[in-house]
């Protein structure tokens, strides 16, 4: 099969694919998969290494509450043991969707890590403001050996002071799955700085350039709060 994104003239094939070096299931479904394809280049008949680490899509929300003329981002805390430390990251998740259903997945794992239950109709893709031609609406976080495409969406909401007190520190996540989460909360204004999760820069980045050009929505009113805290 040809890769997407190139033309078909001189695009490199699979011509096959070796695989059983690694495969993690997570209960009936294959949740991880390692292995290697062999791939030749058409036009020059040169191969192409091909080591792949298989996890599928993902969505993450960058999620941004005002208050008081303040807006704040609520992040996660939590241990990633390939890197040995903790680090602050967007809310996220697997797309495990069948339908490929990434709006909702995004709010269910949101809701799932911080607690927060989010309005549908008040979600922003920010990725489908991207080429579709070029970059397929997704953001690759780790091309060179990972098939992982994220969909990053963005959630704005105003709050009380009371609320972002309460969600700093918030432990949460599904514990019987051994997610141990904590809340942390930032002013917006210094996220770029507090975090070196790819998807939170590169949701920061969409966000701010989709201001810049004028094609963001609207922020929902502040009188029709559509989260539930």
């Amino acid at each position: 099969m040809s890769f997407p994104n190139q033309s078909t003239d001189g695009a490199p094939e699979i011509h096959g694919a070796r695989c059983g070096q690694g495969v993690d299931m997570f209960g009936q479904r294959v949740g991880f998969l390692k292995f290697k394809a062999d791939i030749v280049d058409e036009e020059t008949q040169s191969k192409i290494p091909g080591i792949v680490f298989a996890r599928g899509p993902a969505v993450a929300v960058l999620i941004l509450l005002e208050s008081k003329g303040q807006i704040y981002a609520v992040l996660t805390e939590q241990a990633r043991v390939p890197i040995g430390k903790f680090i602050l990251e967007l809310p996220a998740g697997m797309l495990d969707d069948e339908n490929g259903d990434f709006v909702g997945t995004a709010v269910r794992e949101v809701e799932e890590e911080t607690g927060i239950k989010l309005n549908l109709g008040d979600m922003v893709d920010l990725t489908a403001l991207l080429d579709p031609a070029t970059t397929g609406c997704r953001m690759l976080p780790s091309p060179g050996g990972c098939d992982e495409e994220i969909g990053l969406f963005l959630y704005r909401g105003h709050v009380d002071e009371e609320t972002i007190s309460a969600l700093q520190g918030k432990e949460t996540g599904l514990r019987d799955h051994g997610e141990l989460i904590k809340l942390r909360v930032v002013p917006y204004d210094q996220l770029w700085r507090s975090t070196s999760d790819a998807k939170a820069l590169s949701a920061i980045a969409l966000y701010e350039m989709a201001k810049k050009e004028g094609i963001l929505p609207p922020s929902p009113p502040s009188s029709g709060s559509s989260s539930n805290l």
